[in-house]
């Protein structure tokens, strides 16, 4: 008996056999049917075993294929967990950056302020401290108030307010009278006292001048100024011995050439 199979159900092994087989049969004769049976049953055996082993690959390549896009997939992951970590690490230098430029900025605003006060603390305690200065050749320290003072009395004689300026004068030689500033003041003073009209008194003041500073470079003009008082006072006599001392004891002056002439035009 000869077993038949549609050949659409036959898979291609399976025909292959079938095929090896009839050509097999042609030369040696036909199989009985348990022979037949059995081959058959064999053959199927084997494809089959093929095709579990096949299934079982494609299996194992599809487990292989899915263990490995897990891994790229991971990898991707991993990817963009870096690339984030990497867009925050980025982000947080950037405002590191702007913090450490503004505490730069902060820092070099403090050092200016520092510098700023310091100069200014400086300019405030030198202004306190005494300082030298030079009036009418004399070279000599002046604290901070008595230069203050000189000044405004000096200001106050050069409006030509003669009481004021009186006022003031006298007020600093009283306040200090052993300042490097007492001689000339003494003889703006006089002055003053002259602009008053208050001749005797400036008198008194120009002496003073002269007696304590009978070298200073203005004591010339003091003596000369003695004699205009004298002249005012309609003490001739006075005056004359007055401008003869200044032409002895002070000839090359301005002031003695000045009194030359004075003389030349008093009577008695």
């Amino acid at each position: 008996m000869i077993v038949r199979f549609p050949l659409s159900r036959v898979r291609p092994a399976a025909l292959a056999a079938l095929v090896l087989l009839s050509a097999t049969g042609a030369r040696a004769g036909l199989f009985d049917d348990e022979e037949a049976r059995k081959a058959i049953l064999d053959l199927r055996a084997r494809i089959q075993a093929n095709d579990d082993r096949s299934q079982a690959g494609l299996a194992e390549q599809g487990k292989a294929q899915a263990a490995l896009l897990e891994q790229v997939n991971a990898l991707r992951r991993s990817v963009l967990e870096l690339n984030a970590q990497l867009e925050a690490q980025r982000a947080d230098n950037a405002k590191l950056r702007g913090t450490q430029e503004q505490l730069a900025r902060d820092v070099a605003d403090l050092q200016r302020l520092l510098k700023d006060v310091s100069k200014g603390m400086d300019d405030r305690l030198r202004a306190l401290e005494p300082q030298k200065v030079s009036v009418d050749g004399k070279d000599f320290s002046a604290d901070a108030d008595e230069r203050r003072a000189h000044d405004a009395a000096m200001a106050t004689l050069r409006t030509g307010d003669f009481d004021k300026a009186a006022n003031a004068l006298g007020a600093f030689l009283n306040r200090w009278p052993n300042s490097g500033y007492a001689d000339s003041l003494r003889f703006w003073l006089g002055n003053a006292l002259y602009g008053q009209k208050n001749y005797k008194e400036a008198i008194n003041v120009f002496r003073t001048m002269v007696t304590g500073a009978p070298t200073h470079p203005r004591t010339p003009e003091a003596l000369l100024a003695i004699a205009n008082c004298q002249i005012e006072m309609k003490d001739n006599r006075s005056a004359r011995k007055t401008l003869d001392d200044l032409m002895k004891s002070h000839p090359a002056s301005e002031a003695a050439a000045a009194a030359k002439e004075r003389l030349g035009t008093l009577k008695g």
